[in-house]
């Protein structure tokens, strides 16, 4: 939604007076007007308090009282933009409506006397914490910075690594009330053109309050498929990680207030990449990389096909009788699995929001009360708490922590649909899993490609990690204008 343009005047009176009105300085008291006067020029200037740089503008200031009678002659506004004012991020305004939000969002605005123009000053300096590690992602040998909650402070992480002319980041402004600032990053020679189009217009249509939930809630309004578990995009909170995806004509979505970044488009096994295999020899990485793979699905699948087995020894041969239970407790498994699922999210749940000086105490009461006590209780079997154990560490063994949640949402409908219909209801959840995965498309690319349609070195790369000088080609499947790397 646009607002009305609103055009400066002359009269320094009235500007001034529309601005203090509509920015309520009178009734916030972070919002400072600052009312100056030089040689019988008048001028005024409106900042938010927590944005301002102090120094920056006290040297403005200073300038600004060096000003001689002859400096205020002719076009002020041009005087002062061009030789007066010591600053790089200078712009003049006209519609006060947009000088409005200028300053809601931290630039200083400079009102002049007889001007229709209002000099916008970006001295700006948002309250940020360093650029720490990441804790979602951490490696053990490799960069130690994340991105942080600024978008301008992003865009320079990205730009660090990517000094190439191509190097696109495009400025958006989402948001009826929020007003907040985003950036469309891409390359200009790699990425598809169709799908920056598609990400700009999608924004631009965008007609809502304000983003509270940053980059999550700008998928939704992108990409849609709402009762779909599985994330639709990637999120990244390193930077050596979104310029590798730059590198092979991704397009990236930084919001300023977020300290991820949205990567698209992306297919399954995007999320089940890491930074860590990349860090180490190729034959170590692809070892690394299985071992992932085999937690995936183990987390997926593991728990259902016991619980299959364990109804049907029958199915079981002499070899594996093993497999079965023992003692199979006072409930029934499904009712045990439910509620073991439920106490591993409630526990998840705690520790986010346990101080980490209690972290130790929570996971004593969880391995000592849940564990020991609910079987001995009988509550659970030795075999529940096992395999359930094995599933949640594939769980947590999982990069991407979306697809970690929508992987465990469907091992919990696998183990409904087990526990209703048996066997063929085992085969046709895995059947409905793999159609889902399947027909799923983001934008242009088919989510479970390079199997689906298969490409065969597509598919040698996501299953083994291949020598950086073998790469020599981008992914198709997202359809880069360059694919020679």
């Amino acid at each position: 939604m646009t607002l009305n343009k609103k055009l400066a005047s002359r009269s320094y009176d009235k500007n001034v007076a529309y601005l203090k009105e509509e920015l309520a300085v009178d009734k916030s008291f972070d919002l400072i007007l600052l009312e100056l006067e030089f040689h019988g020029l008048r001028m005024a200037i409106f900042v938010v308090d927590a944005f301002a740089k102090d120094m920056s503008l006290t040297q403005i200031q200073r300038e600004l009282s060096k000003l001689k009678a002859e400096d205020l002659t002719g076009d002020v506004v041009k005087t002062l933009v061009k030789s007066k004012i010591p600053y790089i991020e200078l712009e003049t305004e006209t519609d006060l409506n947009e000088i409005v939000i200028q300053v809601l969002s931290g630039p200083a605005a400079l009102v002049v006397d007889g001007s229709s123009e209002v000099i916008l000053i970006d001295t700006r300096e948002y309250p940020i914490r360093g650029p720490e590690e990441p804790d979602t992602e951490q490696v053990i040998r490799g960069a130690r910075d994340g991105f942080v909650e600024t978008v301008v402070f992003n865009t320079g992480l990205i730009r660090r690594r990517v000094r190439d002319k191509s190097l696109r980041n495009e400025y958006i402004r989402v948001g009826v009330r929020s007003h907040t600032d985003m950036c469309i990053t891409y390359m200009e020679d790699l990425a598809d053109a169709k799908l920056v189009k598609y990400i700009r217009t999608a924004l631009e249509k965008i007609e809502t309050d304000g983003l509270p939930m940053g980059d999550k809630t700008l998928e939704e309004f992108i990409f849609g498929q709402h009762m779909n578990p599985y994330p639709l995009v990637r999120y990244t909170e390193r930077p050596d990680v979104a310029a590798s995806h730059l590198f092979e004509g991704h397009v990236l979505i930084v919001v300023d207030g977020s300290p991820s970044v949205i990567i698209s488009p992306t297919t399954f096994w995007h999320h089940l990449q890491h930074a860590e295999e990349y860090r180490q020899k190729p034959v170590i990485g692809s070892a690394l990389r299985l071992v992932r793979f085999l937690a995936v699905w183990v987390s997926i699948f593991l728990l259902p096909l016991w619980y299959l087995l364990a109804k049907n020894p029958n199915l079981l041969p002499a070899q594996l009788d093993y497999i079965g239970i023992e003692d199979a407790g006072r409930l029934p498994l499904i009712i045990q699995f439910l509620i073991a699922e439920s106490g591993i999210e409630m526990l998840r749940m705690a520790a986010i929001h346990t101080p980490s000086a209690l972290a130790t105490a929570l996971g004593l009461v969880a391995a000592i009360l849940i564990g020991e006590v609910a079987i001995e209780v009988g509550l659970f079997s030795y075999e529940v708490v096992l395999y359930l154990a094995v599933s949640v560490v594939g769980s947590f063994a999982t990069p991407s922590y979306e697809m970690g949640l929508a992987n465990r949402l469907v091992r919990v409908m696998l183990l409904i649909i087990v526990s209703v219909f048996n066997v063929p209801g085992f085969v046709f959840g895995i059947a409905m899993l793999l159609i889902l995965l399947t027909s799923m498309r983001v934008f242009e690319t088919p989510y479970f490609w390079p199997f689906i349609p298969f490409q065969w070195k597509g598919a040698r790369d996501v299953i083994l990690r291949a020598p950086m000088p073998l790469k020599n080609r981008r992914p198709r499947a997202i359809h880069p204008a360059d694919p020679d790397r």
